[in-house]
């Protein structure tokens, strides 16, 4: 068996397997370690490409684009390895990256999961939205990082260089014990794309395992090469699976009052995009409203007590917005 399956689920992202492919090679250098790519029923020929350039490379033809959550689904359980590394195609890694995260889960049995320092790809002083130095949430269920709140991106100066303990990791290079991934059955394919990690790390410290960030590894991410930020279908997943993460984790006393909540902030999100030009994203949280209302009952609840590392216990949103506290150090 080997150590690690380094797999990068690939859609039509052809030009960036030439060029960011090598470097995985080259930076992932590791006794035990096979690097895969899962194709997604890609169109642009990246699976032949992976074929023919790369014959080293684990190749793994998804029939259908299964999104995120089910092309890994797919993917690994054509895979047995110690360890799962989901890995974006769009992220190179720094050299060496793998054996501080590795080491890590080897000394400590009780993570299940971890996360790199994830840095942005074109400023690479600075953080990168998705991740950053690991994820956490308020108790509205809002996700942020160590280095970004909302769309207040930092420059790393080394502040959150402490491995510790997180909330969520990102999906944009989430390390994973099999052993746990097999346990939990993977990621949630009501979601399709977006935030089915952070519901998968909630779920994993519901059985008592831990997730960190270890920034002595880093990636740097491109960030948008499947959705740009400004794709309205990103606003429909974001706004629905954000529901549908607090309303199949969060405990049953808490759940109707904080999706009132969250509904409301969303309301309040449309009436931004309304007035700043961005009608089609008004259009998208409406329909994400919809699906959730006619889907919520097909989730899986837990009903569990919230887990506590990574939690803040207060509202990010109103410390954001009405206090002007925009770097994760200054949060209460």
């Amino acid at each position: 068996m080997n150590i690690c399956d380094v797999v990068i689920l690939n859609y039509n992202t052809k030009e960036l397997l030439k060029d960011l492919l090598p470097l995985v090679i080259e930076n992932s250098r590791h006794e035990g370690v096979q690097l895969v790519v899962a194709d997604n029923a890609s169109t642009d020929g990246s699976a032949a490409f992976v074929a023919e350039h790369f014959p080293d490379i684990k190749l793994i033809n998804i029939p259908e684009n299964r999104g995120f959550a089910g092309g890994y689904n797919y993917a690994l359980k054509q895979c047995a390895s110690e360890y799962f590394l989901l890995l974006n195609s769009d992220i190179e890694p720094a050299k060496g990256w793998l054996d501080p995260i590795l080491n890590h889960m080897e000394a400590d049995e009780k993570t299940a999961i971890a996360q790199p320092k994830i840095k942005d790809y074109y400023r690479r002083d600075y953080f990168e939205y998705a991740g950053a130095s690991g994820g956490f949430i308020d108790k509205f269920g809002f996700p942020f990082c160590r280095g970004r709140i909302f769309g207040n991106v930092e420059k790393d100066v080394g502040q959150y260089d402490d491995k510790c303990k997180i909330f969520w990791a990102s999906g944009a290079a989430f390390c994973i014990r099999s052993s746990v991934w097999n346990q939990t059955q993977g990621l949630d394919e009501m979601f399709f794309a977006h935030m089915e990690e952070i519901d998968l790390c909630w779920r994993v410290q519901n059985l008592d395992f831990d997730i960190y960030v270890i920034p002595e590894s880093v990636v740097y991410h491109m960030g948008g090469a499947t959705l740009s930020v400004v794709n309205p279908r990103k606003s429909f997943l974001n706004f629905r699976n954000g529901l549908y993460m607090l309303y199949k984790n969060m405990p049953l006393q808490t759940r109707a009052k904080t999706i009132l909540y969250r509904k409301v902030l969303d309301g309040m999100a449309a009436c931004l995009f309304l007035v700043t030009g961005k009608a089609r994203h008004v259009w998208q949280i409406v329909r994400a409203h919809r699906t959730f209302d006619k889907t919520k009952d097909q989730l899986a609840l837990s009903n569990k007590e919230w887990p506590k590392n990574g939690l803040i216990s207060s509202s990010v949103a109103k410390q954001y917005f009405a206090q002007g506290n925009k770097l994760f150090s200054k949060l209460k």
